[in-house]
């Protein structure tokens, strides 16, 4: 890989972990509803994407069911879990989607696994539980959400595995559209925002909104496919690890997150056992990138 794609690929995945911490700014310390917050973003995404959409991939109906389970449903889930949870925490729990990925590969489209991923698989789901796990036997409710959001990405992911190939563009349309018509009702009919305090943090929101939709979405992740299009899956994907291991690092920095011993042996261990699946595996390139941001 050249220097100027490995810094490429680097600062894609510095973009990702800022925007893993801006969402928790804006859905926590903002107090903007979590579906409001996400049918923005995929309004925009669907907005400035629009183009695309046509022509239709085939099915429609699993396009727009993926679109569903890797937008939509992955994000809002995952902003309901920042309202109580530190980006540090979720990016580690968000790992669990490379093994849940690797176990629905398996049960639905037959794939066989060897004994090093197993053991990748083992040691990645260890360390997530080391660092769910409360006293009392107890895991936290937001914990299990960044774990929903996990396994709604990492079906879409399978799913997706059972389509052609689709252009980047074109697939962030569907994501887009899909996920901005679940989203839009549901939080009419489920969330009272405060429209007070959205309005002292318009321009903020607008910005965190603009970010997250065109930089990260349509930016990010485009240039993401460039790259993974360009080189190995298996040169690209343990690289991709910096973005937890930046958002840990921004979490501490700008959400005061506590990184204590329990967070750095289970990061540790959840993210080796990540490094040794992504070694051994042939992943989708654009399921790829829906796992990291």
């Amino acid at each position: 890989m050249s220097l100027r794609d490995f810094l490429l690929l680097v600062g894609i995945c510095l973009i990702w972990a800022t925007n893993n911490v801006v969402s928790k700014v804006v859905v926590s310390d903002w107090q903007v509803p979590p579906l409001l917050y996400a049918a923005v973003r995929f309004v925009l995404v669907a907005a400035l994407t629009l183009p695309w959409l046509r022509p239709i991939p085939r099915p429609a109906w699993r396009i727009v069911t993926v679109g569903l389970l890797m937008g939509g449903g992955s994000f809002a889930l995952l902003f309901m879990a920042l309202q109580t949870v530190s980006p540090s925490a979720a990016a580690v729990v968000s790992q669990a989607g490379v093994p849940i990925t690797t176990l629905l590969s398996i049960l639905i489209l037959g794939e066989r696994i060897h004994w090093r991923r197993g053991l990748g698989i083992t040691l990645t789901l260890i360390g997530v539980l080391v660092v769910v796990w409360e006293p009392g036997f107890a895991i936290s409710a937001g914990l299990l959400l960044v774990l929903a959001a996990a396994a709604s990405g990492s079906l879409g992911a399978v799913l997706m595995k059972q389509m052609g190939d689709i252009a980047p563009l074109r697939f962030q349309a569907w994501v887009g559209m899909s996920s901005a018509l679940l989203l839009a009702p549901l939080t009419l009919v489920l969330e009272t925002p405060d429209w007070g305090q959205l309005a002292a943090v318009k321009w903020q929101f607008m910005a965190a909104v603009v970010f997250s939709a065109l930089v990260v979405s349509v930016g990010a992740h485009t240039l993401y496919y460039v790259l993974i299009a360009r080189y190995e899956a298996n040169l690209i994907a343990p690289l991709t690890l910096i973005t937890p291991l930046a958002t840990i690092g921004l979490g501490v920095v700008i959400t005061n997150d506590q990184l204590d011993t329990q967070m750095i042996v289970g990061s540790a261990i959840a993210l080796t056992g990540v490094l040794i699946v992504a070694l051994r595996r042939t992943k989708a390139p654009i399921a790829e990138a829906q796992e990291h941001s």
